[in-house]
């Protein structure tokens, strides 16, 4: 028992005093990033299906 408890205090401590948490602009500029990324992403995804959509419309 005392092994969880010294878990979760050294988690705690680990997580208030050495964890740099990001700022709420920071955050910010991060979705920002990965909204585009998954935008960018899913447009590849739509033509590399449509391309495949093309192959075997041509094959079939």
């Amino acid at each position: 028992m005392k092994k969880i408890v010294a878990y979760f205090r050294d988690s705690y401590n680990e997580l208030v005093h050495k964890v740099s948490w990001p700022t709420q602009k920071e955050l910010a500029s991060s979705a920002v990033v990965v909204m585009f990324a998954s935008l960018i992403i899913a447009v590849v995804i739509l033509v590399i299906d449509s391309a495949f959509e093309g192959i075997m419309k041509f094959v079939y």
